[in-house]
């Protein structure tokens, strides 16, 4: 067996085709993007530990006072010229019944957090599918939301000077506001716009309105967005145009969510797929 023989037989072998497992390349990006089963003591300590990142960043902001009273001036100028500025009759109206104003102070402070999480958990259990991906619009979301608390300071209506706002929370002591009473020096108050109370909300009802199979449940889902809006304008927290600022930052975390995975977390497989083996993808080799 000479030379020739031998390079005769690593051209043949040379043109054999070569496994190749989908680790490589567009196969691990589409690894990545598959759904998997959640798992409950990785969800519960992301969620902790995001939430936690997310108060540290964002009360670490500085309280640029001056910036977020000029910048509420501005708002509310702007709101008088295009004929939306009924935060302040809204508000009055309100506090003038005080059971209502009472409980709209403490749904302010409880149900941004009960139904989030909530909602977080029925997907959990009913639709590990689309879990991931849903959860993603809810972080994408609240990330960018911080980048507004930075770069754009806003004090909330019941802080403007020369106001004639009500501060719900302080007039009716009740614990309803995080920036107000005993608790506001543990939350920066002049982080008002984009509102998350908005943003959270309306994920929430977008996704119960998608995704739930009773008609009044998804109704519910609808109405609880709405409600929202009316609670954080009659309290004197935010005004409408937080809440535009709110949408924005959700229609944002869609947009991370459609780039990634090509598809709306609503149209993805509601359970996850059994986990099939490995496949091989078979590449010719060189010649």
């Amino acid at each position: 067996m000479g030379d020739a023989t031998v390079r005769t037989r690593e051209r043949q072998e040379d043109g054999v085709r070569h496994p190749v497992t989908e680790t490589t390349g567009r196969g691990l990006l589409r690894r990545l993007r598959a759904p998997r089963r959640p798992r409950l003591w990785f969800e519960i300590l992301l969620i902790a530990l995001s939430y936690w990142t997310y108060s540290l960043i964002r009360n670490a902001v500085p309280e640029q006072r001056t910036a977020a009273l000029r910048n509420a001036d501005w708002i509310w100028r702007v709101e008088q010229q295009l004929g939306i500025a009924v935060e302040e009759s809204v508000n009055h109206a309100v506090n003038s019944v005080t059971w209502l104003v009472v409980g709209m102070n403490y749904y302010y402070a409880t149900l941004h957090f009960v139904v989030t999480l909530g909602v977080l958990v029925w997907l959990f259990r009913s639709h590990p599918g689309r879990y991931a991906a849903t959860r993603l619009v809810l972080f994408a979301t609240t990330g960018v939301a911080l980048v507004g608390y930075y770069l754009y300071p806003l004090a909330p209506p019941r802080l403007m000077n020369g106001g004639h706002f009500i501060d719900t929370v302080m007039v009716h002591q009740t614990w309803g506001s995080m920036a107000s009473g005993d608790l506001k020096n543990m939350s920066n108050q002049y982080a008002a716009m984009p509102s998350m109370h908005i943003g959270w909300s309306v994920w929430c009802g977008l996704t119960i309105f998608a995704l739930a199979s009773v008609p009044w449940v998804r109704v519910l889902g609808l109405v609880y967005p709405a409600l929202t809006l009316v609670v954080i304008v009659a309290t004197a927290n935010h005004f409408w145009l937080d809440a535009v600022g709110g949408v924005l930052c959700l229609a944002f975390g869609y947009g991370v969510v459609f780039v990634w995975y090509g598809s709306l977390p609503y149209r993805l497989p509601r359970m996850v797929p059994v986990a099939a083996r490995r496949r091989k993808v078979w590449l010719p080799g060189r010649a």
